[in-house]
């Protein structure tokens, strides 16, 4: 601590990312990364961008990044929001859209970067739990608040909420903003940007980071009324005019521009990730139902602490979460198959002893 930190700062405790240690030969299956590399359009992209304009400040407003998302999601211009990955996105949203007088609702396991937002936004919120096989149940979010928000597919549980429900959500809170966080809906999930046009307090955001194997490039976006869209748009204004480079702009673009590139890579990883569940319930473990990248596994024989440690004296790291209610799960990243079949073949060194 420093005498020169404000206030706010002391009260702080801030999202811990996902280790990335610095490690040669790891299978790394811990944040959820694409196995697959980008598309080859988005390479050839980011080498044209990069000429004598990167003396140039990028287009504050990336028109042509939000005008290749409205024409792929079949929405308006003026309803896109582009940001510094998802996280940025949301970070605006917090205090553009969710910070209000009534407390803002998500489930109690969820992304832990909402609880950091609103300890750094001053918002006042509530945690809604999940129910004992970890859904996310409608009915529990009737009760007053300033607006919800939740991961579709949740994370770190990777449980999908159909689309019918969240749309029973919407109707029954009309006058509060409902936020789906959407970063791995392309892994099983149907977006709800087909319903932004019916609904004018819904926000969909969603990230190139997953399924687009972009995550080293950092574009997220936003995808909602014109009235909330301008709302992100006074906000990150006031905070930074050029959250975007040129580089991330045009690489991304040309990612909306090679769809069987994306429809192959998203299809590798929903059959990798069917055969990792198969051979985790070989091996005795339970496995909540997923529509990610990633699988959440526990099983009643092993700490998954204990698992997690045994795994990386192998070279191989998951993600644990000391946490109440799943301090007994691990979550497994898909990755390609060379390194799924690593994950097994030491999975079951571990289980079988």
């Amino acid at each position: 601590m420093s005498q020169y930190w404000s206030s706010l700062v002391h009260t702080l405790t801030p999202y811990v990312p996902g280790e990335q240690p610095k490690v040669n030969n790891l299978i790394k299956l811990n944040t959820n990364e694409n196995p697959y590399p980008p598309s080859d359009y988005v390479l050839d992209a980011i080498k044209k961008a990069t000429d004598d304009k990167l003396k140039l400040y990028p287009d504050p407003n990336a028109d042509v990044l939000k005008k290749r998302i409205a024409d792929y999601h079949n929405v308006d211009a003026n309803q896109v929001f582009v940001g510094n990955g998802s996280d940025e996105v949301l970070a605006h949203a917090f205090q553009a859209l969710l910070k209000q007088e009534k407390p803002l609702l998500f489930p109690d396991i969820t992304y832990s970067f909402y609880p950091v937002y609103c300890g750094l936004y001053g918002i006042d919120y509530q945690t809604v739990p999940l129910n004992d096989e970890f859904e996310i149940q409608v009915a529990d979010y009737s009760q007053e608040c300033g607006a919800i928000i939740f991961p579709n597919p949740n994370a770190p549980t990777g449980r999908l909420l159909e689309l019918d429900e969240i749309e029973v959500l919407l109707q029954s809170h009309t006058q509060q903003v409902v936020l789906i966080d959407e970063a791995y809906v392309d892994f099983g999930g149907q977006s709800a940007i087909s319903l932004v046009n019916k609904y004018p307090n819904l926000l969909v955001t969603q990230t190139l980071s997953k399924s687009r194997s972009l995550a080293g490039l950092r574009v997220g976006f936003a995808v909602g009324h014109a009235d909330l869209i301008e709302g992100l748009e006074r906000v990150k204004n006031s905070f930074n005019s050029y959250p975007l480079d040129r580089l991330a702009i045009y690489g991304a673009v040309a990612s909306f521009d090679d769809e069987q590139s994306f429809q192959e890579s998203c299809k590798s990883v929903i059959n990798t990730r069917e055969e990792l569940n198969a051979k985790l319930l070989e091996l005795g473990f339970k496995v909540l139902p997923s529509a990610a990248n990633f699988v959440f596994a526990t099983h009643p024989q092993f700490k998954a602490v204990e698992i997690a440690a045994k795994l990386r004296e192998k070279s191989i790291i998951v993600r644990y979460f000391n946490k109440p209610r799943i301090d007994q799960f691990l979550r497994i990243t898909i990755g390609n198959d060379t390194e799924n079949q690593a994950l097994c073949v030491a999975l079951e060194a571990i289980i079988k002893g």
